[in-house]
């Protein structure tokens, strides 16, 4: 059995001595690691005793033998202070240099990757802008080079029309195409990156820099493919996919090695340092390895040295044709959770086959994208698949780095699984949305500045399968870099204004932290004596914890601003209509007051047993074992999550307390990774919930409960609530009454054959039926104020408690608050719909 240890990382003791020593002179190190984490982020599954290690790259100094308790530096003598594995330079041989960090900035789809829709049908589908060249890419690319990063992996781009992932994605086939990347490249070598290695600045001794490097990731998406033209090894079709894949013949299968080639070759033309090979996330390359989705008898099907030659030749190959002073990264599923997966031994050869054909570099994939076991989301526990990369590090069967992947979302989290030998480099990407400079932040200490990744997915994941182009829900500059810039007093002094703002939501935060950053006058008040508004009921539904984080930031945010003199803060304020009317010197307001619960009509509705999500989340009002809850949305669902989870309502669990155990136990996932595709498959148990209470979950609608929550996310709060085995969900309500017991009366599909009345007796009802905005401030406002008045974020629009949309409409306006075009009742500014969603729009109503 996996031996999981409970207790800080390893490091955290020798760096609590780095910010002792540097807290004196650097006040923004206090609390530095106060998010220390509470669960090793590594399986230690004992050393292996392959001998198989050929040190073809290695590290700048002499390797650490597995039972080192010490990570080898840098032969020159020099580490970051704060985090010392994290800034190790990496040599990846004379051929292709250093990397100045041990630091990935993964691939993710932004829809900023251009795309293959032809010119004809642009005045169809009437984009509201296009990225077709490039350039907001390259501008996306530079500004995280900036942020210190060692290397880079764009979206993945696939090599040929089949292998698009949807209709006209994004390709590099041709010369044209390769052309339109050159800006990209050239863009980020432009930047240098600090190293603390010996072969720092490009043979140059007095520069300890290394040049910003940036690969492109091939990917064929094979029966992930959103078109009619999808090819798989052979002929299935994946659930997450409207079409069934044709298989591919011999000649093809060939032929499509020489497409991965010939992108690879393209990519080296326009500049780029290298290629991510994608074979991981069930992509094709990914359907090749496994009997699951391979049923070929040819010499790519059959036994898994065959089924396994597609990959290795596809990186042989693809070495051979680019030479050796280019990187290739071979992304490797260690882990598919899937049924009928790979097998830890066959994961052990590919590896090993892998690297003798050519490759620099193992990335660590986690999970197809079918898997009904979630990698990537909230609710994953930070660094919860270190471990996965750790067993193959540990049996020692490959030379070559490998890259540990999946919820490294803060530099403490990637220091310790260094630290721990898990893996030679650590790979983020969402949290190159939330903060670009997330790197040179780190580097330099500035924990407290960072903007945290709270892997919600609404902005990014969620848009880029509907054809969005990604931004993020803490960062709406994201993928917007072109279009929303925040410049310190770039508002000139003469233009400048006196804004009031009413509210300390993610709203109003947002809008305060903006216009004060750019150089108005900004005063915020809160009847609250806490700011964060409803981000302080989320923080505490199990799967959320991430979100103390934002208000973390935030809170940074103004102390700053405060410091500056650029912002006041008035907590516990309730601010009247006529206090409003009495500041004749604020030139304008911004309403961000939020939301309140909406009550429904039910007779009885008043029983003393009835309570809101707000009592629940806020108040913490004790809740008995025996709950109906009345409505299905997002707030139904965390309102569900939390009483499956909390006995009582005391604790406030941070990302940091989340045991990585419990996540795997739950999920029924392998921890010793023994069975094919790392699932237990005949894990049958229902996880055991802290509290004890049945919950009854209702809404008026017939239909699926949660249809509408987050199209990555939402699977995972229905499953985790089904197989709770605590929680029945009933749809097609009709609502009666509450008797004088505090019971609920109701009837299910009223009208109908099959009517059935019900009486729920239960400790105590709580009510999650939609909210209604409080608006009051800019609805009775005085005459003089009305044209001065803004309404902002749920204040504005009460739909779901939309934090996304909340925080994007505050940072614009903020941004055109001087714009006179901009007033009240027009003040609703976002970006605008490229060509991608245009068509995925079309296509999914042509589908219905």
């Amino acid at each position: 059995m996996v031996n999981i240890v409970k207790n800080s990382f390893s490091i955290l003791t020798s760096v609590r001595h780095y910010q002792n020593f540097k807290t004196k002179k650097n006040h923004n190190l206090v609390g530095t690691f106060q998010a220390s984490t509470a669960v090793n982020r590594c399986f230690f599954f004992g050393t292996g005793t392959a001998t198989r290690n050929k040190n073809h790259v290695s590290s700048l100094s002499t390797l650490a033998s597995p039972e080192s308790s010490e990570y080898p530096t840098t032969t020159i003598g020099r580490e970051n202070p704060y985090f010392p594995r994290l800034f190790e330079p990496l040599y990846l041989g004379s051929d292709i240099g250093t990397l100045p960090n041990r630091v990935i900035m993964g691939s993710m789809h932004t829809g900023l990757e251009g795309h293959s829709i032809p010119n004809f049908l642009m005045p169809l589908l009437k984009p509201d802008h296009t990225h077709k060249d490039l350039t907001a890419m390259a501008t996306y690319f530079e500004q995280r080079a900036r942020g210190g990063v060692g290397l880079m992996v764009t979206g993945g781009i696939s090599p040929n029309r089949q292998g698009w992932v949807g209709p006209f994605a994004a390709k590099l086939s041709t010369h044209d195409e390769m052309t339109l990347h050159k800006s990209v490249t050239e863009r980020v070598h432009s930047v240098r990156i600090p190293s603390l290695g010996e072969h720092g600045g490009d043979g140059d001794d007095n520069d300890s820099s290394e040049r910003a490097r940036i690969c492109l990731q091939i990917l064929h998406a094979g029966r992930y493919a959103h078109h009619p033209f999808a090819v798989s090894a052979s002929s299935t079709q994946s659930p997450i996919s409207y079409f069934k894949a044709r298989e591919l013949s011999l000649n093809e299968v060939q032929s499509t090695i020489k497409d991965f080639v010939h992108c690879a070759v393209l990519a080296k033309e326009a500049g780029y340092d290298g290629v991510e090979i994608m074979g991981s996330e069930g992509y094709l390359i990914n359907q090749f390895l496994v009997s699951r989705t391979n049923k070929r008898r040819d010499i790519y099907g059959g036994e898994f040295s065959n089924r396994m030659k597609f990959a290795v030749d596809i990186v042989r190959e693809t070495r051979q044709a680019v030479g050796k002073d280019f990187i290739i990264i071979f992304r490797l599923s260690m882990l598919d959770l899937v049924k009928d997966g790979s097998s830890w031994d066959e994961i052990k050869i590919l590896a090993q086959a892998i690297e003798d054909a050519g490759a620099t570099i193992i990335n660590t994939g986690i999970g197809w994208h079918e898997a009904r076991i979630p990698t990537i989301a909230t609710s994953v526990p930070r660094g919860s698949f270190a471990w996965v990369t750790k067993k193959l590090k540990d049996e020692n069967v490959v030379g070559i780095p490998l890259c540990a992947t999946n919820r490294v979302n803060a530099p403490e989290v990637g220091e310790g699984i260094l630290k721990d030998h898990c893996a030679d480099l650590v790979s983020m990407a969402r949290p190159f949305l939330a903060d670009p400079f997330i790197i040179e932040k780190s580097r330099q200490g500035r924990i407290q500045e960072i903007n945290t990744c709270i892997a919600c997915n609404q902005a990014c994941l969620d848009h880029a399968f509907v054809g969005k182009t990604a931004s993020c829900l803490v960062n709406p500059l994201a993928c917007h870099e072109t279009e929303l810039s925040i410049q310190a007093d770039s508002v000139p002094e003469d233009e400048r204004l006196n804004i009031g703002v009413v509210g300390s939501g993610p709203a109003g935060l947002a809008f305060a932290t903006t216009a004060a950053t750019i150089g108005h006058k900004v005063t915020l008040y809160d009847k609250s004596n806490e700011i964060g508004g409803q981000f302080n009921m989320a923080k505490r539904v199990p799967g959320k914890e991430e979100f103390h984080e934002t208000i973390r930031y935030f809170q940074w945010q103004m102390d700053k601003l405060q410091r500056q003199g650029k912002l006041d803060v008035h907590l516990e304020t309730n601010l009247s209509n006529t206090d409003m009317a009495s500041k004749e010197d604020v030139d304008k307001w911004i309403v961000a007051t939020g939301v309140t619960p909406r009550t429904p009509s039910i007779p009885g509705i008043e029983h003393p047993n009835v309570l809101s999500y707000i009592d629940v989340l806020r108040h913490k009002v004790k809740v008995g074992s025996k709950v109906a809850i009345i409505g299905a949305g997002g707030i139904g669902f965390d309102v569900a999550e939390y009483l499956i989870h909390h006995k009582d309502n005391s604790h406030d669990k941070t990302a940091q307390e989340v045991d990585i155990y419990d996540f795997l136990h739950e999920w029924g996932i392998d921890d010793q990774n023994k069975t094919r595709g790392g699932i237990l498959n005949d894990y049958t148990e229902t996880p055991a919930m802290a509290s004890g209470r049945k919950i009854v979950m209702l809404q008026r609608k017939k239909g699926k409960l949660g249809k509408n929550l987050g199209k990555t996310t939402g699977w995972i709060h229905r499953t985790t609530l089904s197989k709770s085995g605590a929680v029945e969900m009933l749809d097609a309500v009709t609502y009666e009454k509450i008797d004088h017991d505090g019971n609920l009366h109701i009837i299910l599909n009223k009208g109908t054959v099959k009517e059935e009345k019900k009486i729920l007796e239960v400790d105590n009802i709580v009510t999650c039926a939609g909210q209604e905005s409080l608006d009051d401030l800019q609805k009775y406002a005085a005459d003089n104020l009305k044209n001065k008045i803004y309404t902002i974020g749920g204040a504005y629009e009460a739909l779901e408690l939309d934090a996304k949309r909340a925080i994007d409409m505050g940072t614009r306006l903020a941004l055109k608050i001087t714009d006179d075009t901009i007033v009240p009742g027009k003040h609703k500014l976002q970006s605008g719909s490229g060509p991608e969603e245009k068509l995925f729009e079309m296509l999914t109503r042509f589908m219905k």
